[in-house]
């Protein structure tokens, strides 16, 4: 059911979606071309189907480019990870992140995980090893396929894809991304503390996670999850700031004290590399201000908090070193 929702999302969003102005884009610092650079797109603001083969395995991705995409300038890449039962068009439609408001000037792309779930769940139909090697296969074929700025790859995902990110940014291959954004993540890879089943390639790594306090699904307090054991999101945060390096945080609340915003301060003083964001009345679902279908699929209408601003203004803030 929730996967024809999203369908429905899809079209609905495909005949409705208004014109917006085109935000202005972060100076890249240090921009790094990849050699895909030089290469005609024909189809620059459509999303685009595509095939690889990984770990011997028929992979598909979509990619949606900017309307006003040019060979020659090296572009941010966002690579968005779907939640269980789902697929990347799914995730598209329902985020709006291909809409120009929100990434004029990035590269999305939207893998689609095997059987319609990523690995790191009991229900999962890969091991978490192949489904990095397909993320490190994806890069490469991305990077030499598009005029990509190598300085400036980042991660987003909801639920089993949001933990799955979160399983990048604890791997070798996370090295490859500037910052990760995982929305009501489901981290069954991430359960054992500091250094279990975590080892990031750089300290401070940029990691932004947006959470609803009634969470039916990945819940806030951790426990028991459709796909394992999770960790309670304010503990999985302490670790986060554990291996950033972080020595304070700062809350803000706002809208009556429903949304809470919390900052850290890490290594050497740098602020805002670590951040959450809590609703406290938001189940699982991907929060806007507008409605969309995920939040249709849990009962609930548009809450206070834009994820995909949010998101797409702390990787504008982020290069990787």
């Amino acid at each position: 059911m929730q996967c024809i929702i999203y369908f429905l999302a899809g079209a609905i969003a495909a005949a409705v979606a208004p014109v917006f102005a085109a935000p202005t884009a972060a100076t890249s610092v240090s921009a790094r071309a990849t050699s895909g650079c030089g290469k005609i797109q024909l189809l620059p603001g459509i999303t685009t189907y595509h095939g690889l083969t990984s770990s011997g395995r028929d992979r598909s991705y979509s990619v949606h480019l900017p309307s006003t995409y040019d060979k020659s300038k090296p572009y941010p890449l966002v690579i968005g990870f779907h939640g269980s039962s789902s697929i990347g068009l799914f995730f598209e439609a329902d985020t709006k992140l291909s809409e120009s408001r929100f990434s004029a000037n990035k590269i999305m792309v939207y893998p689609n995980g095997v059987g319609g779930a990523w690995a790191g769940a009991n229900y999962s139909q890969v091991p978490v090893a192949e489904d990095l090697q397909f993320v490190d296969d994806l890069l490469t074929e991305l990077r030499a396929d598009y005029c990509v700025d190598d300085a400036r790859i980042y991660a987003t995902g909801i639920s089993n894809g949001g933990g799955f990110v979160n399983t990048i940014a604890c791997s070798t291959i996370g090295g490859e991304f500037a910052a990760f954004a995982p929305a009501s993540g489901a981290y069954y890879t991430d359960d054992a503390g500091v250094t279990g089943g975590c080892s990031p390639a750089r300290s401070p790594l940029p990691v932004l996670e947006i959470h609803g306090g009634i969470d039916a699904s990945v819940h806030y307090d951790g426990g028991e999850g459709e796909g394992g054991v999770e960790p309670a999101i304010p503990t999985w945060l302490g670790w986060w700031a554990e291996r950033n390096a972080c020595t304070s945080s700062v809350v803000e609340d706002s809208f009556d004290d429903d949304v809470h915003h919390t900052t850290w301060t890490c290594a050497s003083g740098v602020e805002g590399v670590l951040q959450h964001w809590k609703v406290d009345d938001m189940g699982h679902c991907w929060a806007s201000t507008e409605i969309n279908f995920s939040q249709i699929s849990v009962l609930e209408g548009p809450t206070h908090i834009e994820a995909s601003q949010i998101i797409m203004d702390f990787f504008d803030q982020h290069t990787k070193p």
